[in-house]
């Protein structure tokens, strides 16, 4: 039996638009329409749902509204937003959304969604994904989280393994990856509350991923500079403050 789906936007040709991609995939089937927040929670309160897509901005309550209440609900399905407003997305991932859909999508990238939502959890389960065992003395630590970026018009996830640091620099926060640097709409500090685990705040202008630390060079002050591990193999400061701490954490 496939997942039970239930659609909910306000507009009516969005939601054919929606019934008509989903059946065009095939993966759920969908079993509920909604035109608001409140008939939603309605629904939600009458039958057990696997999925939910939601628009965002709506009469009688909004998207994030109803996610929000679905934290409580003791069968909580997965949640996709679809909406045409693309700056609600880090509300939508501190809510535990699956993906935000910006309109107009395809039957692919939906599809690439519903693969998320729906099989996604049970794979990183099944494949006991968490952040890598104890390299260098960092002890085991919860799966690191996606990072919501806007990239070209889009909504881009970027997994919390692949960010190498995050620098603050003049009222802007960015994560340097392997051989790219993306802006983000979250300080560091917050970055560092979604970022647990292998993430080090070495200064309060870095926070680094320990698990792309190549070298550890002391200066002659008693701090350190990391050299990373991405293309440019970028040296990231740590104060003598935080110094201490770091060597800790590898075991020296």
């Amino acid at each position: 039996m496939r997942p039970r789906a239930l659609i909910v936007d306000d507009e009516a040709p969005a939601r054919e638009e929606l019934r008509y991609l989903l059946e065009e995939v095939g993966q759920v089937q969908v079993v509920g329409e909604a035109t608001n927040g409140e008939e939603a929670l309605l629904l939600l309160r009458s039958l057990d749902y696997d999925l939910v897509l939601l628009d965002v901005r709506m009469p009688g309550g909004s998207g994030l509204d109803v996610a929000a209440a679905l934290q409580e609900h003791p069968h909580r399905p997965k949640v996709i937003f679809t909406t045409a407003y693309p700056d609600h997305a880090v509300e939508a991932f501190d809510l535990s959304a699956a993906d935000y859909l910006v309109k107009p999508f395809d039957a692919d990238r939906l599809r690439r969604a519903l693969d998320r939502a729906l099989t996604g959890g049970a794979e990183r389960a099944e494949a006991g994904e968490r952040a890598p065992e104890a390299r260098a003395g960092v002890s085991e630590v919860e799966p690191l989280v996606r990072i919501p970026v806007q990239k070209d018009g889009r909504t881009v996830l970027v997994d919390g393994a692949s960010i190498v640091y995050a620098a603050a620099d003049r009222g802007y926060t960015s994560l340097k990856l392997a051989d790219e640097r993306l802006l983000v709409s979250f300080s560091l500090n917050e970055l560092e509350r979604r970022l647990r685990g292998h993430f080090f705040r070495t200064h309060r202008a870095y926070l680094v991923n320990l698990d792309h630390v190549r070298e550890m060079v002391p200066d002659f002050r008693g701090a350190l500079v990391l050299v990373m591990n991405d293309r440019q193999r970028s040296r990231v400061e740590v104060s003598r403050r935080h110094a201490r701490e770091l060597r800790r954490r590898f075991g020296m």
